[in-house]
């Protein structure tokens, strides 16, 4: 995953994408290299939308890498894609993300930060 890689600082994320590419398994696609361009434009404000819905006493620091790394993209995608109908098909692609690469039960906890944030969303 792109942007799990990129947590690390080590690599731009135009880096990351062209040696996704060239290994061509698991290869970027366009949509995935606009929504992770996208991420990288929007980083402040998408980790403060994350932020805002933990728990009282959480920081981002605090998250698993990957937990991280799934949040900003559905994050990324429910605030930047333009379409606010795909917010549950983001948030249930997250979980089937978290369910695959998460610790056990993180799946439930990146659902709620997600269903928090399309909530508020919808009141705005």
């Amino acid at each position: 995953m792109a942007l799990f890689e990129y947590s690390f600082g080590a690599n731009s994320m135009e880096e990351i994408i062209a040696a996704s590419r060239e290994a061509e398994e698991y290869a970027v696609d366009a949509y995935g290299e606009s929504l992770l361009i996208n991420f990288c434009a929007h980083q402040p404000e998408v980790d403060e939308k994350i932020a805002q819905n933990l728990k009282r006493g959480w920081t981002l620091a605090r998250i698993p890498r990957v937990n991280t790394a799934i949040l900003r993209l559905a994050v990324t995608e429910m605030m930047f894609s333009g379409n606010s109908d795909m917010d549950s098909i983001v948030a249930n692609e997250a979980v089937e993300l978290a369910k695959k690469y998460a610790g056990d039960d993180d799946y439930q906890f990146i659902n709620g930060i997600l269903g928090a944030l399309s909530r508020s969303k919808e009141q705005a």
